[in-house]
């Protein structure tokens, strides 16, 4: 019989492991989430097999692979129609005020990684970062020379053209709105929140008028 403490010590471990899985856009290798888990590399190893097979036997609609040396959860071959067409059609809405702070600070301060923009509006925006990616309106730009080497982003072309903007150099400048005691994420906030065309030199045909997502 399954000593009680010893189950819900698994389910607890699986729980967090499917949670780092969901939260990271790359393969997790076994060592990393050895660490992360404070587990030796045997059990993480034998948690993702468990967790690939619970997923299957339960008709989950995300499965776990192991791909690139690491762990990675991806929605199900099954449901690839429908959760394409939902993510061409979201890429049409509307911006969030979360989407426009992000994307905001990184076309003032690119390329930036995940951290500095964490840094300056206060919360984590691993989420958002990715859901722009998606969108086509910020992109992978290399990554940074310190520890780590985190992944930085910049604006893409599509970005530009959906503000009816001919380049970068024509982003409305932060100077007049920055003051001894203004901060950057002020500063931001302030053009995310100015009228639609009023900062950015767009016409409201130019801007996004899609309708708002959920």
């Amino acid at each position: 019989m399954t000593d009680p403490v010893t189950q819900t010590e698994q389910v607890h471990d699986t729980r967090t492991l499917e949670a780092l899985l969901f939260v990271s856009d790359e393969p997790l290798s076994p060592a990393v989430l050895s660490q992360a888990m404070e587990l030796d590399r045997r059990a993480v190893e034998a948690l993702c097999d468990r967790l690939q097979a619970d997923l299957e036997a339960r008709g989950s609609g995300l499965v776990l692979r192991n791909i690139a040396g690491g762990w990675r959860l991806f929605t199900h071959p099954d449901t690839q129609p429908i959760v394409e067409r939902f993510v061409l059609s979201s890429r049409q809405a509307r911006l969030t005020k979360a989407a426009l702070e992000t994307l905001a600070i990184v076309a003032y301060k690119q390329p930036a990684t995940r951290h500095q923009v964490s840094a300056i509006r206060g919360v984590n925006s691993d989420g958002v970062l990715s859901a722009l990616v998606d969108r086509g309106l910020i992109e992978e730009a290399g990554r940074d020379e310190g520890p780590g080497r985190p992944l930085l982003y910049a604006t893409t072309p599509q970005f530009l053209e959906r503000l009816g903007l001919p380049s970068l150099a024509s982003l409305p400048s932060l100077a007049p709105l920055l003051g001894p005691d203004v901060e950057l994420e002020d500063a931001v906030d302030r053009v995310v929140d100015a009228p639609e065309g009023e900062e950015s030199g767009a016409s409201p045909q130019e801007s996004p008028a899609e309708p708002e997502e959920g």
